[in-house]
């Protein structure tokens, strides 16, 4: 739903461009999206999770951290206004990301000009906080399998969202304690070896099974006096599970809560403060985030990032790159089976199955303006291409995906 642009959209669109095309080192700080008027977002699954708890506050405890430096120039050379971080292990208080601001993204990595980010949001995940129960039917209870998201420890692969623009914190909803069985029509996992359906949480656990694996968030952004709301999560992965798929249909149901609270099917939908329902009808959002799923290809179930694609208020602008392209025909036979446009992907899992996706998505609401939108995955024969690499990745097995809008 891509309306006709104004001369003002324009000239936003060839000052990004030339953002985008200038020098290495020559682009950071205030991008010139922003100079213009309009509003760089973007979202990224830096991989900043570590094995242990305490271990990424060590990490980012010194400047000397090169997978963190790597993210970071990532970071500086895209230069977004407002980005959401998955798999960033959320640590109390915001040590965690406090360290991160200062001690890399404050800082030049290799020429790039610091990021300077004085808005920050973090608040805990659902990853590693035990259920209690035997979730995954193994016969014992505890472990990352039984904890209310997959997580070695609490917060393990948080989220955090930094921004340039002032956030709204008295309006921030979180959604981490919402029940998965308190979705109407939701798709719980059925034991395959009883006739009954949808069995494979007793009662008793579904009064305590929570929808988000992570949390979602809606992150309300003063952009120039204009609230936008950020709605940021990280739906499970639609794998490592058995024939009940409980990690797919999880992963279709976390993106669903999303499609929910922005068309106007909300009055399920409870906040942790417990207030109820979903987005206002004329309210501007981005949908930012590592959703696991892509539109053609992959493990999720079919049509489930389609629930957001397929809305009438949600602009996809199908960012690109030509890394992406270049990867899907130098790694082989899995990328080669696949269907969907491989200038499409963000994220390089050609060491495994399924191959590279599409599984990072910035979508805006209809009241912007898309100027410009792309993947930060350079061609091999483009120095830049170093902070992204191939396995065992410098930074990341995904790719920062940015969206400049007006």
């Amino acid at each position: 739903m891509h309306r006709s642009r104004p001369a003002t959209v324009a000239v936003l669109a060839v000052a990004v461009a030339a953002a985008l095309a200038a020098p290495i080192g020559a682009t950071g700080g205030a991008n010139l999206a922003s100079a213009n008027g309009g509003l760089l977002v973007a979202t990224f699954n830096a991989s900043l999770n570590r094995a242990a708890e305490g271990e990424l506050v060590a990490d980012l405890s010194t400047p000397d951290d090169p997978q963190a430096a790597a993210v970071a120039e990532i970071i500086q050379r895209s230069s977004p206004d407002v980005i959401l971080l998955n798999e960033f292990d959320y640590v109390e208080d915001g040590a965690a990301v406090d360290l991160f601001r200062d001690n890399y993204l404050a800082v030049s990595q290799n020429g790039a000009f610091p990021a300077d980010y004085e808005y920050a949001f973090t608040a805990p995940s659902n990853t590693g906080i035990e259920s209690g129960f035997d979730l995954d039917n193994d016969g014992t209870v505890g472990g990352p399998n039984d904890a209310f998201g997959f997580g070695e420890f609490p917060g393990q692969y948080g989220m955090v969202v930094l921004s340039r623009y002032p956030i709204v914190e008295d309006e921030v909803r979180t959604f981490q304690n919402l029940l998965w069985s308190s979705m109407p029509g939701a798709r719980l996992p059925d034991d395959p070896s009883t006739p009954e359906p949808a069995d494979w949480y007793s009662p008793e656990e579904l009064e305590v099974v929570r929808l988000s694996s992570k949390s979602h968030w809606d992150v309300p952004i003063d952009f120039n006096g204009r609230t936008v709301h950020v709605l940021a999560s990280h739906p499970t992965p639609p794998v490592f599970d058995g024939e009940e798929d409980r990690n797919g249909t999880r992963n279709a149901d976390e993106i669903r809560l999303w499609a929910d609270y922005v068309a106007g099917d909300a009055d399920w939908i409870v906040d942790d403060n417990g207030v109820a329902g979903g987005l206002a009808a004329d309210a501007d959002f981005v949908i930012l985030g590592d959703q696991n799923s892509d539109p053609v290809d992959g493990d999720s179930i079919e049509g489930a990032i389609q629930q957001l694609l397929d809305l009438d208020r949600v602009q996809d602008p199908e960012p690109t790159s030509v890394g992406a392209v270049e990867a899907a025909e130098t790694q082989g036979q899995l990328n080669a089976e696949h269907e969907g446009d491989p200038a499409l992907d963000t994220a390089d899992f050609a060491d495994d199955a399924p191959g590279n996706i599409r599984a990072d998505y910035v979508l805006a609401s209809d009241g912007f303006e898309i100027v410009e939108a792309g993947v930060f995955w350079p061609a091999s024969d483009d120095p830049l291409s170093a902070l992204t690499g191939e396995y065992p990745f410098p930074s990341s097995d995904h790719r920062l995906v940015w969206v400049a809008i007006a």
